[in-house]
């Protein structure tokens, strides 16, 4: 098996235990909770017919099952010198088997399990994260010794200053500087630019980046973890160490809980020397509502949240969802659609629109250039029909030169055409407002004559500036935007959203420095992201929420949200439902502790039996159930719209 295979089987394996051990606890707790259910039923409906002996062994044995591993958690607990809420239910549990009421034994023991496996985290993916940076960087490198061209392995035999050469469609293998040649590279990847850069010698290049159209030779410089790739992929790894588990809220009452029951109960004992009455407080201060009240309403947010496509990866962080006060956007495939379209068509005077961009159009027929689709794209739409120039030839760097219909024609930058004796004085006030707007410039030209210019920008979703509208509404302070790209483009699609915080030509590193800041101002916050870019800032933010569905694997597995759609406005719906959450919670936690504190009450005056006990602590979880039940249907006029 290669290397490539095991590093991408082995988080399946990984994934595949975790799974098992769910679906095992799952496995006893339906059996277990069966059990259980049939001495209930039995004892309501069927009385007469079942012996009572019948019913509790039932009972007995659906508890056994039940308490078993809640049994063993809270000795592991105790031998580490820990008390949780395993040790609470234990104890309530031995009360309950001591006064041979196994029905209330299980069904205490039935909500724990369930409440270990919802809350049981699922990891957060920051080792898959690290496997999808790494095969970014190709495994081999073509190295030049001596004129003659060997493959080489790029983790292995590259050292800074071998030159290495990169053809079209390949990868860089490290960072380095070019010596020769001209290209176009996607480093959407690293920079998180809408546009493919240009490069020539002299410039940087960054591993993992794509040459796009030519064939370049360059100097290593980086190697390895010392490459800007690398550097993201050692971010992730320290932000996913640098965060905080979060903790309960019941754990902070643990601590006085258990020796104030025991004390209580305690107390009945040297002065009534009532077993019942024992029993009663005991059993009355079973925390099964305090147990099931941040679950219950977790699973409730959880299925309102996926019925929308929103993939809560660590249910711990919808508690810390709630507390967001700023949002971090990534540009580039997030508040924009990450390809370019024609935003304007300028053809000179006389000149007709259709015919601007079927000269445009005819001249880049052959080019693979990302402007080009944009335009054919646009030409097809109109219903333009061009066809293949007679000669053509792609000037790198600079734009395309063809030949049709007996025309020589020119299609790229201003400033090239200029140097080839076009006169763009006739264009040049509206090319220059256009570039203030942040639009990409490709002027078209035949027979040295300029016949216009057509704008290209990052096409921004429709619902970019409802979804900003709609935190801004939920009291989120600070809605920022970082991005590669330079700064005309970043506030022109700043200024269209409703963005007022704006940081361009960030790298990585400089991304999740941002976020870090904001975090040691005080804010809470969620950044949102789709690339390889993105991903040391969802992992150093409180909350990362990734574009899955067309987002990079590395930021997917970067994050601890994933939208599985590119609808913005699931992340204000999301935190609105955390919000929902965290207040239903307290309701939960107030009615459990109301129920246990006036039941210990009348428990210890000897106004409850153990029965009753039993019955008042089930009541208190079905309030509390019933009352988490009211988030399930949130968010359903949203899914009809969509």
């Amino acid at each position: 098996m290669s290397a490539t295979e095991t590093t991408q089987t082995a988080p399946r394996k990984h994934e595949s235990k975790i799974s098992r051990a769910d679906m095992i606890r799952l496995g006893i707790a339906l059996t277990g909770g069966i059990l259980v259910l049939n001495s209930y039923l039995a004892k309501l409906f069927l009385s007469s017919a079942v012996d009572p002996y019948a019913r509790n062994v039932s009972a007995f044995f659906g508890a056994l099952m039940l308490s078993l591993p809640i049994f063993w958690e809270a000795i592991c607990d105790l031998i580490k010198g820990k008390i949780h809420m395993n040790e609470l239910v234990a104890l309530a549990l031995l009360a309950a088997f001591a006064s041979e009421d196994y029905r209330t034994a299980g069904a205490v023991a039935f909500f724990m399990l369930i409440t270990i496996t919802i809350e049981k985290r699922t990891a957060i993916g920051a080792e898959a994260a690290i496997e999808a940076v790494v095969r970014l960087t190709p495994r081999q490198a073509r190295r030049i010794r001596d004129g003659q061209e060997e493959e080489v392995d790029a983790f292995i035999d590259l050292k800074a200053g071998d030159v290495c050469r990169v053809r079209p469609g390949e990868n860089f293998p490290a960072d380095g500087v070019i010596l020769q040649g001209n290209s176009t590279v996607n480093q959407a990847s690293i920079t998180g630019e809408s546009l493919p850069a240009d490069k020539a010698a002299g410039d940087e290049v960054y591993a993992g980046t794509q040459n796009l159209t030519g064939l370049v030779e360059f100097k290593v410089t980086r190697i390895g973890t010392d490459t800007t790739l690398g550097k993201v992929r050692n971010l992730i790894a320290d932000a996913e160490r640098s965060k905080l588990p979060i903790m309960r809220m019941i754990d902070n009452y643990v601590g006085y809980y258990t020796p104030t029951i025991l004390m209580i109960a305690g107390l009945a004992w040297f002065i009534t020397e009532n077993i019942a009455r024992v029993i009663a407080v005991l059993v009355m201060s079973v925390p099964a509502a305090l147990v099931i009240a941040t679950p219950s309403a977790v699973i409730a947010a959880i299925a309102a949240a996926s019925r929308l496509g929103i993939l809560i990866k660590d249910v711990s962080h919808i508690e810390l969802a709630a507390r967001i006060r700023a949002v971090v956007f990534d540009k580039t495939g997030t508040l924009t659609e990450g390809k370019l379209e024609v935003a304007r068509l300028q053809p000179a005077e006389g000149v007709a629109l259709a015919d601007l961009l079927l000269v445009a159009t005819t001249a880049e027929h052959h080019s693979n250039h990302p402007t080009a689709e944009a335009m054919r794209i646009l030409a097809k739409e109109a219903g333009v029909k061009w066809e293949a120039p007679e000669d053509y030839k792609e000037v790198t760097g600079k734009g395309v030169q063809a030949v049709f219909g007996g025309h020589q024609t020119l299609v790229g930058r201003a400033s090239w055409l200029a140097s080839e004796g076009v006169n763009l004085s006739e264009v040049e006030e509206s090319l220059q407002a256009a570039q203030q707007e942040g639009m990409s410039i490709v002027c078209v030209a035949q027979d040295g004559k300029c016949l216009g210019w057509i704008g290209l920008r990052d096409a921004i979703r429709p619902i970019s500036a409802e979804a900003i509208s709609m935190l801004k509404e939920l009291g989120v302070t600070q809605c920022c935007m970082v991005t590669g790209d330079n700064e005309q483009v970043a506030q022109s699609v700043a200024a269209q959203i409703g963005v007022t915080e704006v940081q361009s030509g960030c790298l990585p590193e400089q991304k999740e420095q941002y976020v870090r800041n904001l975090k040691t101002a005080g804010y809470t916050v969620a950044v949102v992201g789709d690339g390889v870019n993105d991903a040391p800032a969802l992992a150093a933010g409180d909350i990362g929420i990734a574009m899955g569905a067309f987002g990079s694997d590395v930021a997917v597995q970067s994050a601890s949200v994933a939208l599985m759609n590119n609808d913005l406005r699931r992340i204000p719906f999301l935190i609105g439902l955390a919000r929902k959450t965290h207040m239903l919670m307290n309701q939960n936690l107030a009615i459990g502790l109301g129920f246990i504190v006036i039941g210990v009450y009348f428990a210890t005056l000897g106004h409850v039996t153990p029965i009753g006990a039993a019955l008042l602590h089930s009541v208190s979880s079905l309030f509390v159930i019933f009352n988490s039940a009211r988030l399930v249907r949130s968010g359903e006029a949203m899914q009809q719209e969509g």
